[in-house]
């Protein structure tokens, strides 16, 4: 089945290459950024304000390809894709985290972005943890265990362009 999807708006940073970014929100902490939804889309955002954090979904616009098993990161051994956060994928959505810092018309200003300069935005929905606290009786997070510190300060290299 083949499916289009349509970018909402395009999340602006400071990061104009890969290389050297942070990999993940946790080692973006502070960096600032916008994203500037498209006009007829701007309705959307309503109430919005009253939230201080939101999931952004992307697509990752210069990853070329995708790789089954990928060595990520923050490990030194290879793992199947879907058990990591590589943007090596079959269909190159991202997603992080971040804060709202204003809103101004159709302009969301936001903190601790990872993402790079020109990200077409696929969709936002609000941050609300309580959702998933009553449903994760235990939680397991595999390979990551040993290594999640790590992503505070990773920075990106060249491997998955």
């Amino acid at each position: 089945m083949k499916i289009e999807l349509e970018s909402i708006g395009t999340i602006h940073t400071q990061f104009t290459e890969i290389e050297g970014m942070p990999i993940q929100p946790t080692g973006a902490k502070g960096i600032k950024g916008k994203i500037e939804i498209k006009e007829k889309y701007k309705d959307g955002l309503k109430d919005l304000d009253g939230f201080s954090h939101i999931h952004l979904i992307y697509l990752l616009h210069e990853v070329d390809g995708y790789m089954l098993e990928v060595k990520p990161f923050m490990d030194n051994n290879t793992h199947g894709v879907f058990a990591t956060r590589s943007p090596k994928r079959p269909n190159r959505i991202g997603s992080s985290v971040v804060k709202i810092d204003k809103i101004e018309d159709n302009i969301l200003h936001i903190s601790n972005i990872d993402v790079l300069d020109g990200t077409p935005l696929l969709d936002i929905k609000p941050y609300v943890p309580q959702l998933y606290e009553d449903t994760i009786d235990e939680l397991k997070i595999g390979w990551f265990e040993t290594k999640h510190e790590k992503a505070k300060s990773q920075k990106s290299d060249a491997r998955f362009k």
